[in-house]
């Protein structure tokens, strides 16, 4: 079995809770449809750490000039008080090579920004905080706006920074890691609070035991 690389941004300010569950629940196997077949590699600027948002320093596992999209399966890249500055263009441009080839990006809260900076987001299906906060970037994509928690329109997810469990949803269906109805399952747990969806991951579980 070929394990599948998700590569995650890092940098100082990135919002951890913004890709925490998707994160988690790709390097945790436990209901995953090929378990063992997934996990998370950080990529920087540089090898230098970064600290997150929350206060957690992160040693990056590789650098973004050496990434190229034939070594991923997505880049995945989470807010931070730095997208608006135009520090981190280098990872909208990064990411523009990932669509070109055929690769996912999913990009959630500034990192949303970032990409309607680069233009990626002026003839695409997209969400965000807000049409406003885009508007802001210069950008031409407005009349594709959609006004939804996440957004996943081929090989590019969206998100407000306010809903990382629907991130993390269309980042699991756009990848599929689950079966569908275990992904309805974790979404009814997650993001609904419905112990019915326990029960029905709880289930799976045992039977594969």
């Amino acid at each position: 079995m070929t394990t599948k690389t998700v590569h995650m941004a890092v940098y100082n300010t990135f919002a951890d809770w913004e890709v925490g569950h998707a994160t988690a629940h790709i390097n945790r196997p436990l209901w995953h449809r090929e378990p063992g077949n997934w996990r998370v590699v950080t990529v920087g600027l540089s090898a230098e750490p970064v600290v997150s948002a929350g206060g957690m320093r992160v040693v990056p596992d590789v650098v973004l000039s050496e990434l190229s999209p034939a070594d991923s399966a997505m880049l995945i890249l989470p807010g931070a008080d730095t997208w608006e500055s135009g520090e981190l263009k280098a990872f909208a441009e990064k990411a523009g090579e990932f669509l070109a080839a055929g690769v996912p990006v999913a990009a959630i809260c500034g990192a949303t920004f970032g990409l309607a900076s680069a233009g990626l987001l002026d003839a695409r299906p997209h969400t965000s905080n807000d049409p406003n906060y885009l508007g802001f970037s210069g950008y031409s994509g407005g009349e594709h706006y959609v006004t939804e928690p996440a957004v996943r329109d081929g090989d590019l997810i969206t998100a407000t920074g306010t809903r990382p469990v629907d991130f993390a949803r269309e980042i699991f269906a756009r990848l599929d890691v689950y079966e569908p109805h275990i992904l309805e399952a974790w979404y009814r747990l997650y993001g609904e609070n419905d112990p019915a969806g326990f029960y029905a991951l709880a289930e799976y579980e045992e039977s594969r035991a």
